[in-house]
Parts: C-alpha cells; sequence; structure tokens
C-alpha cells in the first residue's frame, strides 16, 4: 500500500511516538515489528492520540478544568476532520489523513476522549457494570481500530476484541491499584470491597490481609475468564496480525500469572513484563498457531 504521508508526517509521527515510548511503560506491544510494516505508523499515530489524551487527564498539576478544556481541544480536533476541515495540529493533520486513507470510524476517537474525562470527574465505581461500561470506552475503542486498519472488523472478530481489550484494562487496574488511589482514584468496584471487607485506608496503607488476597484472587480468576473469551481472535486474524495478537493476549496472561504468584501484594512490587518474559509470550504466540 502506498504511503501518502509527508516526510514531514512521519518525521512527526516517528519522533512523538519514540518520546512516549520512551516516557511511559507498556505492559503489551505498540505498532510492534512483528506487525507489517504499512501498518506500525497508523497504529503509532492511534497509539499517539490516545497516550496524550491520557496524559491530558492524569499527568501534571493541571486543575480539573484545565484537564477537560485539553480533551475538549482535541473533540474540536477530531470535529474537524469530521467536518473535511484542515486540523489545526501535526498530530491530527496526519491523524486526519490516516482516517481518510484507511477508513477509520472517528466514534472510537471520541469514545476515548469520554474516558479520560470521565477519568477527572469520576473516581469511583459502583460495580462492575459500571467499570465494565468504563472499559467500552477505555479500552474497546483502540481493539475496534486495529481491527479496521487490518480489515477484519467482523461483528464477531469486535466481539471477541472488546472481550481482549476489556481484559486488559482490568489486569491494568490490578496492576495500578496503588498508582491509581495515589491519583485519588479506585477502579475495584466499590460493592466487591464491601463484601470482602476492605476499606479505602487499607489501600492507602498498603496493607495486606487475608481478605484482600481473596478480593484479589477473585478479580484475577474474572479477568482470566474475560481474557480467555476473547482469546480465539488471535486465531482468527491471519498472518502476522495473528501473531501480534496471540502475543498481546499472551503478555495478559502473563501479567495474570505474576498477579496470583503474588497472592495480590500488589504493593510489594508491581507486576511487569520483564525481558525474559517477552521471549516466552512470542514462543507461546508461535506455539499456539
Amino acid at each position: 500500500m502506498e504511503d501518502h504521508h509527508t516526510p514531514q508526517q512521519q518525521s512527526f509521527t516517528q519522533a512523538i511516538s519514540a518520546r512516549l515510548a520512551r516516557d511511559h511503560y507498556e505492559n503489551f506491544p505498540v505498532a510492534s515489528l512483528l506487525l507489517p510494516r504499512r501498518l506500525r505508523e497508523p497504529i503509532q499515530l492511534i497509539y499517539s492520540f490516545a497516550r496524550q489524551a491520557d496524559d491530558f487527564a492524569d499527568e501534571g498539576d493541571l486543575s480539573n478544568e484545565e484537564r477537560l478544556q485539553l480533551l475538549d481541544g482535541y473533540r474540536n480536533e477530531l470535529d474537524r476532520i469530521k467536518a473535511g476541515r484542515e486540523p489545526h495540529t501535526a498530530l491530527f493533520v496526519a491523524l486526519g489523513e490516516t482516517i481518510e486513507q484507511h477508513q477509520l470510524p472517528l466514534q472510537p476517537f471520541y469514545d476515548l476522549l469520554s474516558a479520560f474525562s470521565q477519568d477527572v470527574t469520576k473516581q469511583r465505581y459502583a460495580d462492575f457494570g459500571e467499570l465494565m461500561s468504563y472499559c467500552r470506552w477505555s479500552a474497546n475503542p483502540v481493539g475496534r481500530l486495529l481491527l479496521h486498519l487490518y480489515g477484519e472488523a467482523t461483528p464477531r472478530n469486535i466481539g471477541m476484541a472488546d472481550a481482549v481489550c476489556s481484559s486488559l484494562q482490568i489486569i491494568n487496574f490490578l496492576q495500578d491499584v496503588n498508582v491509581d488511589y495515589k491519583k485519588g482514584r479506585i477502579y475495584l468496584p466499590q460493592d466487591e470491597l464491601k463484601k470482602y471487607g476492605i476499606q479505602e485506608q487499607q489501600i492507602a496503607e498498603g496493607t495486606v490481609t487475608p481478605q484482600w488476597r481473596m478480593l484479589m484472587e477473585f478479580q484475577i480468576l474474572r479477568a482470566t475468564r474475560l481474557l480467555q473469551s476473547g482469546a480465539p481472535l488471535g486465531m482468527a486474524l491471519p498472518g502476522r496480525i495473528g501473531l501480534e495478537m496471540r502475543t498481546i493476549i499472551a503478555g495478559g496472561e502473563r501479567i495474570l500469572h505474576k498477579l496470583h504468584k503474588t497472592r495480590g501484594d500488589i504493593f510489594a512490587e508491581r507486576p511487569v513484563l520483564q525481558t525474559r518474559d517477552w521471549g516466552y509470550m512470542l514462543y507461546r504466540a508461535i506455539r499456539r498457531k
């Protein structure tokens, strides 16, 4: 497929993606070398959009009003693309070309911004249903955009991708209980905290009790089942994109294994993927084929 981006826009994409990759730890590959070359730059652009918008909601010392204004600025840029008008920023000029070239739907981009805005205004989730509703905005749009890029956005594939993306989001919540609490957020459902007798002060203090371990084991098991329900997507997608998806799924399984091994004590050490894990993940992805 011919690349219609200008050299300046390619340099912009590469530079911003490199900075974001350097500044942010990621569990799962972003536009990795496993993918066909023609897909890497579009995926990097989608990642850059999502990562920067997420930073508006999370990073620095901005007020909530300032964070929401920045996110509204991104919405306005999407509105310009939707109306066929030239965006104001280099990121959105390149993104607009990618959207047009690959016929990507705009709604997933808007959904991501809704999730980041919700992060600014909502810090607690009453139950798992509320949390899954958040995942439909925060995680599932990425999987849907990737399927459209791949030309594989069938209803069945979308359903499996939603399960994979939601499970990966929940896995990230389990890794980051301590990190999120420091930002004022708790993504563990409030009714389940109550069921297991967990007070917020216990999270603040990093106290691990038998009840906490039971709560985390319940969360780990549910996330595992959700990931497994979407795992056939790795076999449904062809070639290198299937290999990439199987590697991502293997990464989710690996983090779940680490969470289980610590028996939920994410306060002592946040489970992350190490260099040796990536070889194991690729081995698992190849074997599954």
